[in-house]
């Protein structure tokens, strides 16, 4: 059995059914694999839920019609505060709306990991959140004290998607920047069909040197099912040490909201093209 686990995005797209629930990894508009969200934006795919805490994978792939329904704790560009394709999506009732809080989406994450149906907490409690997400609910404690809390369930994947700045075939991998943005329980909540795109792939021998500290090695190759190599991969969003934001990029994707022919346009210059000459347009800008 091969421990070379490389694919292509369209090697992962084949992986990929409508109707499933995906979470993608990275943070708002932070170290997202884009190479693989543009990949699925280019496919057949629909009627997707993504679970996430979004950035532009959620805005892309709304506007291009293939989200049913979306769970979130946000749906930020950072540097914009609200992705404008999730915003006109949300407000037209072109997506179903799952709104949670960030630290009930990080438990709901957790429990799929575990294998548990949920993890209870006091976060909610009191706030308009549970009639806003009538899937959250209130258990109550067994002990003595017999407290009333928040029931966050799990939020089990049907495939993840993560870009991580280093990884070798087998699909162990590391970050290298600041935060790992909860991508290691996004590949346990997935049973299979876990992905990751990297900017590098290096023999495993100079992993932990790339990595710097181990640390940093937080994905193993037994949470990972295809490794894609893509220089460039997170583009435009924040991958550091690899590469800043492309802010100016991000400007022009939020202007492409302002109306369908503007999408329209912004769809055919930087999605409906292979990735490798989405990779050689970037870098003659």
């Amino acid at each position: 059995m091969s421990t070379d686990k490389r694919l292509s995005e369209e090697d992962v797209v084949a992986e990929l059914a409508d109707g499933m629930t995906i979470g993608i990894g990275g943070w708002g508009s932070r170290r997202k694999p884009m190479s693989l969200v543009r990949a699925v934006a280019r496919s057949s795919l629909r009627d997707l839920t993504l679970v996430t805490y979004g950035g532009p994978d959620v805005g892309i792939l709304c506007a291009a019609g293939k989200v049913r329904r979306v769970v979130y704790a946000f749906v930020s560009l950072d540097t914009i505060p609200l992705d404008p394709h999730f915003r006109a999506a949300r407000q037209s009732g072109a997506v179903e709306d799952e709104p949670w809080d960030e630290g009930l989406f990080l438990l709901g994450l957790q429990a799929a990991a575990w294998r548990v149906p949920f993890l209870p907490s006091r976060v909610g409690l009191g706030s308009d959140l549970p009639r806003l997400n009538p899937r959250l609910g209130t258990v109550r404690s067994p002990f003595a004290d017999g407290e009333e809390l928040v029931a966050a369930p799990a939020l089990t994947l049907d495939a993840a998607l993560c870009h991580l700045d280093r990884a070798d075939a087998r699909g162990n991998a590391a970050f290298l920047g600041a935060d790992l943005y909860f991508d290691d329980l996004y590949l346990r909540a997935a049973p299979g069909r876990r992905f990751v795109s990297t900017e590098k792939v290096v023999p495993t021998a100079d992993l932990a040197k790339e990595a710097g500290t181990e640390l940093r090695l937080r994905i193993n190759r037994s949470m990972v099912d295809g490794v894609i190599e893509r220089a460039g991969g997170a583009h435009f969003t924040e991958c550091r040490p690899d590469h800043e934001r492309d802010e100016a990029f991000q400007k022009e994707y939020a202007a492409s909201a302002a109306s369908a022919e503007a999408w329209a346009g912004f769809r055919a210059d930087w999605i409906d093209l292979p990735e490798e000459d989405y990779q050689a347009r970037v870098r003659a800008r």
